[in-house]
């Protein structure tokens, strides 16, 4: 796989200047018949940046070329009979994606051949999905609050379904640190806070309450430096990870923080919600808000790119939008 090739880091009074000068992309699946007939629930790019999915209420999921917005460059990947809850690309093979449904299984995918090459039964409706860093394991969790690993071996084509892993507490979206193999698992939780696990044993070392109410979204930036959580409250807090202590707040959302990402480089941050008509972009170090991009109406998932300054979105305010294909200074 070719590694991605990003661009040199930008300062922040620069990125302030030429954050604007990107335009969007508008990619229209035919799927969508109408306003909030084709809900995209979930976004995620690949290792190289080449290919970015989108996942749908109305159980579409496509793959598509961020450089060529025709429907006619896409893949649409056909299996599931539910809603698409969650998507997330192996990041160390660029054409290996997972997906979990509300059909109660977690579905990998070739999408060069555009094959389901294995279904995962998760015993229950699924909600989220993360890969290990190193491509060797995945975690699926379900609306029934419970974890399962599933173990991606060399020796096997066929993934490998763990335990499970029932949850005491409401358990939202869950992340693996970034050392490989991974060691740990950081848990979004319904009553505010998060855990920490230890992997595999799934032993609880540490929880902490990170909001006032449901913690909803999580994202580690790219050094592990920070973890950004989201939460019901309209906040995104932002944690140092050697003293987990919160270091600042983010305030810019009107609604539930439904998802964060940082910049490839670590030095950017942004939350999406269904609320609200615009996404604001902060700079991590400082807190200060120094780029904004108005979707004209809800943007609840967002992923920048892998490796430049693009960044994706979509929710109820329409389709999948992408700022940086279609030009700009950056």
């Amino acid at each position: 796989m070719a590694p991605p090739h990003p661009r040199r880091p930008i300062a922040k009074d620069k990125f302030a200047v030429l954050f604007p000068t990107l335009k969007v992309q508008s990619y229209h699946d035919p799927a969508s018949r109408g306003p909030g007939s084709h809900t995209i629930k979930t976004i995620a790019w690949n290792p190289t940046g080449h290919l970015i999915a989108t996942g749908s209420a109305d159980r579409t999921l496509r793959i598509w070329n961020p450089e060529k917005p025709q429907v006619k460059n896409s893949t649409e990947l056909r299996g599931h009979t539910g809603q698409i809850e969650r998507v997330a690309f192996n990041p160390t093979k660029e054409a290996e994606l997972a997906s979990v449904s509300s059909d109660g299984t977690c579905r990998f995918w070739d999408v060069r051949s555009k094959t389901c090459t294995a279904t995962v039964q998760l015993g229950g409706e699924g909600l989220t999905v993360a890969w290990a860093a190193d491509g060797s394991v995945v975690i699926a969790g379900t609306k029934s609050d419970t974890l399962l690993p599933i173990t991606i071996s060399p020796e096997s084509p066929t993934p490998i379904a763990g335990t499970p892993y029932p949850q005491s507490l409401q358990t939202n979206q869950v992340t693996f640190n970034h050392t490989s193999p991974p060691t740990h698992l950081l848990l979004t939780r319904g009553d505010g806070s998060i855990s920490i696990l230890a992997y595999p044993s799934m032993q609880i070392l540490h929880s902490l309450h990170a909001h006032t109410s449901s913690c909803v979204s999580l994202a580690l930036s790219p050094s592990a430096r920070y973890l950004a959580i989201g939460g019901t409250d309209a906040l995104i807090s932002l944690y140092d990870t050697t003293d987990w202590v919160c270091k600042r707040t983010l305030t810019s959302l009107v609604g539930t923080v439904k998802s964060v990402s940082f910049s490839f480089d670590g030095s950017f941050v942004v939350g999406g919600s269904d609320e609200g008509n615009a996404l604001e972009v902060a700079h991590v170090e400082s807190g200060e808000y120094v780029g904004k991009v108005e979707t004209g109406g809800g943007a609840g998932v967002v992923a920048w790119h892998p490796g430049r300054y693009w960044l994706a979105w979509a929710g109820e305010g329409g389709g999948l939008k992408i700022l940086g294909p279609a030009g700009g200074q950056m």
